[in-house]
């Protein structure tokens, strides 16, 4: 089960330790404990997630896979994005959902498509659709590849 409490933080600021917004180069980090497995819980901000795999392929089924919450990271931050240009534009989005989907090439997702549901007139909610994409944190990291770098922390020392 995912769970969470609400910070009030925001849109556009970090859970960085230094508390510099993510447009001023600050950081975000998340942390995920291994309960052995295919389960794992994860510190994201103030928030606890539980991750796992279905029984189908060896999981315990109590949170969503990581391909589940790379989608939902897609589909929220694009939610929020096509929000904010509604709201820049003098639109009132009455109803919004916006679904992400992956399809599997091998141990990755080759594409990735978003579609926008909504009571609006598409003439209305079109012109939306690029700005909306420029501001989206989550669609630009994944059209833009980050380097990713995987390290050794220091040995925890015990007593």
């Amino acid at each position: 089960m995912t769970t969470g409490t609400s910070t009030g933080t925001p849109m556009g600021t970090t859970t960085s330790a230094d508390g510099q917004s993510a447009a001023r180069g600050g950081t975000n980090s998340a942390v995920a404990t291994w309960h052995g497995g295919w389960l794992c819980s994860t510190r994201a901000g103030a928030f606890e997630l539980t991750v796992d795999e279905p029984p189908e392929v060896g999981g315990t089924g109590q949170g969503p896979m990581p391909t589940d919450l790379l989608l939902a990271s897609v589909a929220s931050c694009y939610a929020l994005a096509l929000a904010w240009a509604a709201r820049k534009n003098g639109v009132d989005l009455p109803d919004l959902t916006v679904t992400a989907t992956g399809t599997y090439a091998g141990p990755r997702f080759g594409s990735l498509a978003l579609t926008v549901h909504t009571s609006l007139a598409a003439s209305v909610v079109t012109p939306l659709l690029e700005p909306a994409k420029r501001v989206c944190y989550v669609t630009n990291t994944l059209a833009d590849q980050p380097d990713i770098a995987v390290r050794m922390a220091d040995p925890i020392r015990t007593q």
